[in-house]
């Protein structure tokens, strides 16, 4: 079940405002997920998700099969209930883990062997088994199985050379025999819930354009833009990301996989783009490094020692106000309630100490700024386009991330 409802556009570029209706609840767009690979978003508690407004997060259909296996998630009807989530949940499909196992698996026609990263079990991923695993999980939207059409090789053969694009299409249209074979199981399982095709077609954008062409004669609910953020330089990554997803079907969402950072996010809103998901927040998180408005700040540099401030005063997360505020709570000024004599949050030199101890409340608390900082920034340019200003909003952006902490 998908509902898409197109609420707002932006007349100087593709972006647009919507509502994405699913089982288990509405998603605002555009939005940012927080990535929970294992059943749970890194450091974070389910009820510190709520608080930043999270809306919507992802599994991932690979190591949830792996761990703790589909019996596990059939007793408790699927990850919602073992994860206590009752919001949303997309899951992958679980190409892009087996993809990126290397020498340890072999992609075929029909699908793709591979060794047990946890215990070397021979174990075979098939568009069909990847469908079953994802209805098994009751994931709100499931992917489709495609192969992830990298940007350098990492086959034996040719490792390290540029995909080229004979290579590019093998792969692009595999992905879409698969994606009829997920499609017809999804069908037959009939689950309840939705699907997505992925457009493939590695930097080469005729093989985009065939790829989208055939996915939306398929008639998906959703589509996804993948194989971007595999290795290629950036302007390549921007040019495929300004080629294809606002030729996608306006009337459906449309999902930018596994991007980026926050200019990422910025110029793929205004490329059409409706959902995004990036790892980069809490990983990020666990090494120190913080997203802010003005730029990003490394809270293992020396300088950080004795600073009282907190790590952007117009923040109002857990870490930098001291309390948990909803993403789209305006700020009152509890963001620089250190200023003010008030509790206020956790100074850098506190999180600068937290680091130095490797401290496990460090990298939490990290993670909760940094998921709170994606997620506001999508509150505030849903607002700029409710609004009509996102122009005049990407501008202040581009600015305010220039000036630095």
């Amino acid at each position: 079940m998908l509902q898409f409802d197109l609420l707002q556009t932006d007349p100087s570029s593709h972006a647009r405002r919507g509502r994405l209706t699913l089982n288990q609840g509405v998603v605002q767009t555009p939005i940012f997920m927080p990535v929970g690979t294992y059943g749970t978003v890194k450091g974070v508690t389910p009820r510190s998700l709520e608080d930043m407004d999270a809306q919507i997060i992802l599994g991932n259909t690979f190591h949830l099969w792996m761990r703790p296996g589909l019996d596990v998630m059939a007793q408790f009807g699927g990850l919602h209930q073992f994860e206590k989530w009752n919001k949303p949940i997309l899951t992958d499909s679980g190409g892009f883990q087996v993809w990126s196992l290397g020498a340890m698996r072999r992609i075929t026609e029909d699908g793709v062997h591979f060794s047990s990263p946890v215990n070397g079990d021979k174990l075979f991923m098939s568009p069909e088994v990847s469908i079953q695993i994802q209805t098994t999980l009751n994931s709100d939207i499931a992917m489709q199985l495609d192969e992830c059409t990298p940007y350098l090789s990492v086959e034996p053969k040719t490792k390290g050379q540029i995909t080229t694009e004979d290579e590019a299409r093998a792969s692009m249209e595999m992905s879409l025999r698969w994606a009829q074979r997920s499609q017809a199981e999804f069908a037959r399982l009939e689950n309840p819930n939705a699907l997505f095709g992925i457009v493939q077609g590695g930097m080469f954008e005729d093989l985009r354009q065939e790829s989208l062409e055939q996915l939306v004669a398929m008639d998906f609910p959703g589509y996804a833009v993948g194989g971007v953020s595999v290795g290629e330089p950036k302007d390549e990554m921007l040019r495929i990301m300004a080629h294809t997803p606002h030729r996608l079907p306006a009337h459906k969402p449309r999902y930018l996989m596994g991007v980026g950072t926050p200019e990422d996010l910025i110029e793929g809103v205004a490329q059409g783009v409706d959902m995004f998901d990036c790892v980069m927040p809490t990983r990020n998180a666990r090494n120190g490094t913080f997203f802010t408005r003005y730029g990003d700040l490394k809270i293992r540099n020396a300088r950080h020692k004795m600073d009282q401030r907190p790590l952007d005063e117009t923040c109002t997360c857990y870490a930098c106000a001291g309390s948990a505020t909803h993403a789209n709570t305006p700020d009152t000024g509890a963001g620089r309630s250190w200023a003010q004599g008030g509790r206020g949050g956790f100074s850098r030199a506190y999180l600068h100490h937290l680091d130095r101890c490797g401290e496990m409340l460090g990298p939490m608390l990290s993670s909760i700024h940094n998921l709170h900082y994606y997620l506001n920034l999508m509150t505030e340019v849903r607002a700029a386009l409710d609004a009509g200003t996102f122009g005049a909003f990407r501008q202040q952006f581009k600015a305010d991330r220039a000036r630095g902490v």
